[in-house]
């Protein structure tokens, strides 16, 4: 049973959840895609009405855009805000992070697809480990700009 347990750990690692049929056999189960959460610590969470007032009252404001940016399908590939930079929550460290928001106290907003992307969530939740203290978090990221009719740039 013990090594079934350390199977079922590994493989929900890589995203696969398994549960026990009877006896000792394993069957898969599909995994929900996971949800953003709705706050996050250190976080002000905007709607897309504040990020534009953000963009005019807060200078120097960084944003970035959390989701992955190779491929056609990727979902950089299919839109983003304009003046966002791309840093893939998978690549967001402390050097990756100094390198487009180069001062601790620098304001940044994040954003991603949407509330079923926790990429964005992520990535601030990186940032402020390394000590970044203005962050801001569009939850509703680029799904929510679309429905808006917002302006976009697409590359």
């Amino acid at each position: 049973m013990t090594c079934i347990l350390c199977l079922r750990r590994l493989l929900a690692g890589w995203g696969w959840a398994f549960v026990l049929v009877g006896g000792l056999s394993v069957a898969p189960v599909a995994v929900s895609a996971e949800l953003a959460p709705l706050e996050i610590q250190g976080a002000v969470k905007v709607s897309a009405e504040e990020v534009f007032s953000l963009f005019e009252s807060t200078p120097g404001l960084v944003i970035v855009d959390s989701r992955l940016a190779d491929g056609p399908s990727s979902g950089r590939a299919q839109g983003f805000i304009e003046g966002s930079v791309s840093l893939p929550d998978i690549y967001t460290d402390c050097t990756a992070l100094a390198r487009v928001i180069p001062k601790k106290d620098t304001p940044a907003l994040f954003y991603c697809n949407g509330p079923k992307c926790g990429r964005s969530a992520k990535a601030i939740q990186v940032a402020r480990g390394c000590g970044y203290r203005k962050m801001y978090w569009f939850r509703g990221g680029f799904e929510e700009w679309l429905e808006k009719g917002y302006p976009y740039v697409k590359g």
